[in-house]
């Protein structure tokens, strides 16, 4: 179906474990591709993203509300570094289209996290998967409403479409895109008030302080604090939230993030997902770049490193931290995008601190992504290592950002 045309314009680290943290060793790639190859594979996967999963109706993809931000900043990632692919793939036109359309459709959403602590979101959108079996399974009410100005009542959702739209605007220079970063932003601000001393919560019944949610919050602080320096309060914003999080507890001894906070406000030792690991790391690079302290891309690299270790497999491959992927229900379809968000904001990270170790990491990803974990039609799976599972939007857009930092990196 046709789209819309558009123009396109123009000292948390022990001392003991951190010298090994920041100079891990870990091979190189078993084979080299240049760049070229990495743009070749990610077209062809853009294409397959949006002829298998992308609804013009809604403006999203695989009918997933918060995990279509993440497909929304991929494409973005994509546009900002190889602009003349990105035109010939209109994908300018898709990010209009689903900046028009994913604000009006009709979607009704819950979350929840299981028995085993992975957080899971069902949606309907425009009455589609709305069976009275779909509500009958839902832990909480649904509120059927359009999302206008892509607000919700979760506010980890916020902060990915934020983020999503500043990489928009950073693709394409059209302030509507920065305009409603900024409207989202402010409403992510009414998520303070917890009893832990700061941060914000996680939804709007503001019951649960976690880490994601709060990881967001910071990188869209300091996102805004480098587009609009004129306004001190993003920056100052910023400061005190990464204050608060490296003291709330939720960064373990291991380096690694667990998922939040229990009713005392100590960490609740639920599982390190990767995503968890991940938005820090882009959080903390805006926040380098905004105040010029390197310490804090010390910090972030820690992390990094922490997690490339915890979950790697014996081949260096991103696995899930309960090793999910080739288990009944294969992640979920939350899950199933934690790993692109982790890999997309190392990127990030590399971009303003490069490690061998983090490019090697993003290669052999990459590479093992397109070898293993890819049918026929090329379709992308959750299984980084293999081997192939049927994808779905949020499994194809999540291995999607494992070639886009390819190319970044190559």
């Amino acid at each position: 179906m046709a789209l819309p045309s558009w123009i396109w314009k123009h000292a948390l680290a022990y001392s003991a474990v951190l010298s090994s943290l920041l100079n891990p060793t870990h091979a190189a790639p078993s084979t080299s591709l240049s760049a070229t190859n990495y743009v070749a594979n990610s077209v062809t996967a853009i294409r397959q993203l949006n002829n298998a999963f992308y609804d013009v109706e809604t403006g999203l993809w695989g009918s997933a509300w918060w995990n279509s931000a993440n497909a929304f900043t991929t494409l973005a990632d994509f546009a900002q570094l190889r602009l003349n692919e990105a035109n010939q793939l209109n994908l300018g036109g898709f990010l209009r289209n689903t900046y028009t359309q994913a604000q009006i459709a009709s979607v009704s959403v819950a979350k929840f996290v299981n028995s085993a602590g992975l957080p899971q979101t069902l949606h309907c959108i425009n009455g589609r998967g709305c069976s009275a079996s779909f509500a009958a399974s839902l832990p909480t009410t649904l509120q059927r409403r359009g999302f206008a100005d892509f607000l919700d009542d979760f506010y980890d959702d916020e902060g990915w479409w934020a983020l999503a739209l500043i990489h928009a605007h950073d693709a394409t220079g059209d302030q509507d895109y920065l305009d409603s970063a900024i409207e989202i932003f402010n409403d992510m601000q009414t998520g303070q008030g917890t009893p832990c001393g700061g941060g914000i919560y996680w939804s709007k019944d503001r019951t649960y302080v976690n880490a994601i949610a709060n990881e967001l919050y910071l990188s869209v602080a300091a996102s805004l604090a480098n587009r609009v320096p004129s306004n001190g309060t993003y920056l100052k914003i910023a400061k005190a939230q990464w204050q608060w999080f490296k003291q709330s507890g939720m960064i373990n001894a291991n380096h690694l993030i667990n998922d939040g906070l229990d009713s005392n406000c100590k960490n609740n030792g639920l599982t390190t997902w990767s995503y968890n690991q991940g938005v820090i790391l882009g959080g903390l690079s805006e926040l380098a770049r905004a105040t010029g302290d390197g310490s804090l891309l010390t910090t972030a690299s820690a992390i990094a490193n922490a997690a490339i270790n915890a979950l790697s497999n014996s081949n260096g491959i991103l696995v899930e931290a309960d090793k999910c992927e080739l288990n009944p229900g294969n992640c979920g379809t939350d899950g199933q995008q934690f790993k692109g968000a982790f890999i997309r904001n190392l990127r990030y990270l590399n971009d303003m601190a490069p490690s061998a170790n983090f490019k090697n990491f993003i290669l052999r990803n990459a590479q093992s992504i397109w070898n293993n974990d890819r049918n026929s039609d090329n379709l992308l799976g959750v299984a980084w290592t293999g081997p192939y599972v049927a994808a779905t939007g949020s499994a194809h857009s999540s291995a999607l950002d494992a070639l886009v930092a390819a190319i970044a990196v190559s």
